[in-house]
């Protein structure tokens, strides 16, 4: 095997085991609802095994960043079916990752009506970029009542009916990067006092009950999971992510997933990739700067079903072409990642 052998993951069929990782790219219209452009960026990417799309917000709440997508209108959901259907006309799949955000977000970045929400009302350490005021501090958020959990949890169930209504072959649950499932799973950013708070059980419970109600939809064999223990992004602190992340992914395992998507960051002091295979042998994506040749003996080897690529994928949209060719790869311009328009984003030639 190696990483154009053709892979099952669930009811997930990739033609290949290179996977485009998901990635913030903020060109979304205003209203978060996507665009031509954007349409676009992912047909010329489809050569990859999986398209994990970019974050999408499952309600307006979840919003958090500028130019980020949702999925929770009529008007978003038609727009990604022209974003789906061009990814399959090229013969690709494409799951939607379902993002959260939680309290990693400023007021100005939310429409009217929406609120910054989280486990506690702790508010995170750090900025945001906003269009109209430039960097801003994170918003204070106001903490969930037990009700609201179950509307949350509800709201992620109805946006993976619209992914699905728009056409996307399955969906992956963000679970790292600060954001409201990891916010639940950490103990400082959730210091609740009832069933959703205290010990590391009741602190899975939220991500256990969201990948339930997401899996209630189309079954459980077409979800994925995407996590990071120990990492430290959006001012993230847990006392023991290990412990947290071993109690989440056993009763998790026992769930039916499609796969688990881990990003390996030795930094984090933990190995995650180690952790992973513990749960998710059969099934499991690794991602956080492969190489092609590393990724290439991960696959040999068995430690990992797919590899996951960012960075790579911006700068070569023909990105498993190039690596079956043995072309250069080129290089990615940095200052272009979150700019609006087609510089940096549709522009980057393919062979």
């Amino acid at each position: 095997m190696d990483l154009f052998t053709p892979l099952a993951l669930g009811d997930l069929r990739l033609r290949n085991r290179i996977v485009m990782a998901p990635m913030t790219r903020s060109r979304s219209s205003v209203d978060a609802t996507p665009n031509d452009l954007m349409v676009e960026y992912y047909r010329q990417r489809a050569g990859a095994g999986l398209i994990v799309s970019e974050g999408i917000a499952p309600n307006a709440d979840g919003l958090g960043y500028c130019r980020t997508p949702g999925l929770y209108t009529s008007e978003q959901v038609a727009a990604w079916r022209k974003v789906t259907d061009a990814v399959h006309d090229e013969g690709g799949t494409i799951v939607a990752q379902l993002m959260h955000v939680g309290r990693v977000s400023n007021r100005l970045n939310k429409p009217d009506g929406a609120e910054t929400v989280a486990p506690s009302a702790i508010a995170a350490r750090g900025e945001i970029y906003t269009d109209q005021a430039g960097m801003q501090a994170l918003d204070t958020p106001r903490a969930l009542t037990i009700e609201e959990i179950t509307g949350v949890a509800e709201g992620y169930r109805r946006a993976t009916q619209n992914a699905y209504d728009a056409g996307f072959d399955g969906v992956e649950l963000h679970c790292t990067s600060g954001y409201l499932p990891a916010q639940f799973l950490s103990t400082g950013s959730n210091q609740r006092e009832d069933e959703y708070g205290g010990s590391v059980g009741n602190r899975c419970r939220f991500v256990l009950e969201v990948l339930s109600a997401i899996s209630s939809v189309g079954g459980p064999r077409k979800v994925g999971m995407r996590i990071c223990p120990g990492n430290p992004f959006n001012d993230l602190k847990d006392e023991n992510p290990e412990e947290t992340f071993t109690c989440l992914l056993k009763q998790a395992s026992a769930m039916g997933l499609a796969y688990l998507h881990v990003i390996r960051m030795p930094s984090a002091g933990i190995d995650n990739i180690a952790l992973g295979q513990r749960f998710f042998a059969d099934s499991l994506i690794g991602n956080d700067s492969y190489r092609f040749d590393e990724a290439t003996q991960a696959i040999a080897d068995g430690g990992l079903s797919a590899v996951s690529f960012g960075r790579a994928f911006i700068a070569n949209p023909d990105l498993p072409i190039r690596w079956a060719s043995g072309a250069k790869l080129a290089r990615l311009d940095p200052g272009t990642l979150y700019t609006p328009g087609a510089d940096g984003y549709t522009s980057y030639p393919k062979l």
